[in-house]
């Protein structure tokens, strides 16, 4: 073969790679990700909405299920706290960190291998270790779930393998989400890309992959699909995207989040240190507003006559409408 044809030979076997390279990009450039079976994304410190579909859609979660076993965890123990393996833990069946019943790790090496390698075998042994058994750290984990307003999820296990019930929304487990990420632990935790005490690599590549990432989890199993939970910050807004049974989870999270990262601004609505028609309030409010939504903001006071009229007694209420929808309101005092 003479060199001439060899050379275009090479040349388009490199232009294929490149083409191929460029086909993975999860930038503007590629084509279009399969939409997920349901999916939404939320601003995490107002719960806004700014995606949706079939968010209401009970669906299987694999191990997204995690983000729930590790908030619960984080509310209610000591991460310094030593846990001895329960037999129960050993050889669970799926992803794992290959426990033995004897052995000695914190709560913290137990979150890390639940969130950085989605160990089932951490889930269980952190389970455990709270509730006693599975069953009743299960029913802890619907209690928080009804706490935090995720009214149409149900968990029967703490790391999402199939089970009969076992089931969320897109919205409930943004809702879930939300609420974990507002704990610094949590955000640390699921944000590293190693633990590096057990040499342990998260396996959440929209880490390495999507600007502003900060965690949470990946998910799947044959009756779940490919399921992701993701944060991500950029100038000031912190979402939450969730995809449930989503083919291109990776390029379809960054789709969603991208959209609304360009669609949306965060925008301080009321600020607590100026006085509000003499009257003092204790939180400022911001909220993401898309573009020609602040003109349709209105701001409303309602006060009433204070008994002693002394600094810190209570004088009314201020409430802030997007459009006809209420989205903030709190009281108002004396100065």
């Amino acid at each position: 073969m003479s060199k001439p044809v060899l050379r275009v030979l090479f040349a388009g076997f490199f232009a294929f790679l490149f083409a191929l390279c460029l086909g993975v990009t999860w930038g503007a450039e590629a084509d279009a990700a399969t939409e997920s079976e349901a999916e939404c994304v939320i601003e995490v410190s107002s719960r806004r909405l700014l995606r949706q579909k079939n968010a209401d859609n009970c669906l299987p979660m694999a191990s997204t299920t995690k983000v729930m076993t590790a908030i619960l965890i984080l509310d209610e123990c000591d991460i310094s706290e030593e846990v001895v393996i329960p037999k129960e833990a050993e050889g669970v069946e799926g992803s794992s960190v290959y426990l033995k019943a004897g052995e000695k790790y914190t709560v913290e090496d137990l979150l890390y291998g639940l969130m950085l390698r989605s160990g089932n075998d951490c889930a269980v042994a952190l389970a455990i270790h709270h509730s006693g058994s599975v069953e009743a750290f299960a029913r802890k984990m619907n209690e928080k779930a009804a706490f935090l307003g995720a009214e149409d999820t149900f968990f029967v296990n703490p790391h999402g393998l199939p089970a009969k019930g076992h089931h969320t929304t897109a919205r409930d487990l943004a809702l879930i989400t939300a609420y974990a990420m507002e704990n610094p632990t949590f955000e640390k935790i699921v944000s590293a890309k190693y633990y590096v005490r057990h040499n342990w690599q998260n396996k959440n590549k929209m880490l390495w992959n999507f600007e502003g990432a900060c965690g949470v989890k990946t998910g799947f199993t044959v009756n779940a699909g490919r399921c992701l939970v993701t944060s991500a910050e950029r100038n000031g807004m912190k979402l939450v995207s969730v995809v449930l049974n989503s083919p291109q989870m990776y390029e379809r999270t960054a789709e969603l989040l991208d959209d609304c990262f360009d669609r949306y601004r965060m925008e301080m609505l009321f600020d607590c240190s100026e006085p509000i028609d003499g009257l003092a309030a204790k939180r400022s409010f911001c909220y993401p507003l898309a573009e020609g939504e602040r003109e349709k903001i209105s701001l409303r006071i309602e006060k009433c006559e204070p008994l002693q009229k002394t600094q810190g007694e209570f004088a009314g209420t201020m409430q802030i409408f997007l459009e006809n929808s209420l989205i903030f309101s709190q009281n108002l005092y004396i100065m």
